[in-house]
C-alpha cells in the first residue's frame, strides 16, 4: 500500500465527500475545514466568511490503486472549478475551488493538470482553483461526517449530491467500488 493524504475543496463538503467514498482506492475520507487563517474554526465561523476557510475533505487514498491524476479528474468533473468563491447557490469563499498538497510532487501533478485542462478549454474560461501547501486540517464537527448516507432523503441531498452521484457512476465507472 502507498498511502498519500490530499485535501480538496469543491463547495459544499456533504457533496464531496460523497463522491469520493465510491471510488477505489479510497481509505479514508474526512470532512473538515482548511486554507485560512483562524485557529480551531466551527461550522457557523466558516460558514460566517471570516476565517479564510473552505469546506474540504482530507483523502487518505492508495496512490497504487487510484493516481491523483484520477482523483483530480473526478474533482474537476464534479463542480465547476471557473466559478470564484462558490459553487451553484453556495456562495462565498467557504465554497471556493481549493487544492490543498502535501508534497512538491503533488504539486508538480496538480499544476501540470490545470493547466492542460486550460489548454485544452474549449470555452477559454480558466480554472480558478486556488492551489497551495496543506497548513493545518481542521476536522469538521461529527454531524457533518457521512452526512450524505445519514441524510439521503433531505432536499439537498436529494437535489444537489444525487445527481453528482449519478456523473461519477455513469463517467467514472472504472474508479467506483
Amino acid at each position: 500500500m502507498q498511502k498519500e493524504v490530499i485535501v480538496l475543496g469543491g463547495g459544499c463538503f456533504w457533496c464531496t465527500e460523497a463522491i469520493f467514498k465510491m471510488l477505489t482506492g479510497i481509505i479514508s475520507v474526512e470532512p473538515g475545514y482548511a486554507g485560512g487563517y483562524f485557529l480551531n474554526p466551527t461550522y457557523e465561523k466558516v460558514c460566517g466568511g471570516k476565517t479564510g476557510h473552505s469546506e474540504v475533505i482530507k483523502l487518505e487514498y492508495d496512490s497504487q490503486i487510484i493516481s491523483l491524476e484520477d482523483l483530480l479528474t473526478v474533482f474537476f468533473a464534479t463542480h465547476n472549478p471557473n466559478q470564484k468563491d462558490g459553487q451553484g447557490n453556495d456562495m462565498g469563499e467557504q465554497y471556493r475551488s481549493i487544492i490543498l498538497y502535501n508534497t512538491e510532487n503533488q504539486k508538480k501533478i496538480i499544476e501540470k493538470f490545470i493547466k492542460d485542462l486550460n489548454n485544452s478549454s474549449e470555452s477559454g474560461e480558466l480554472i480558478v482553483t486556488e492551489v497551495k501547501k496543506l497548513e493545518l486540517f481542521y476536522p469538521a464537527e461529527n454531524y457533518h461526517k457521512n452526512y450524505y448516507e445519514n441524510n439521503k432523503n433531505q432536499n439537498y441531498c436529494q437535489v444537489v449530491i444525487n445527481p453528482k452521484l449519478d456523473k461519477v457512476k455513469k463517467e467514472f465507472m472504472k474508479l467506483i467500488k
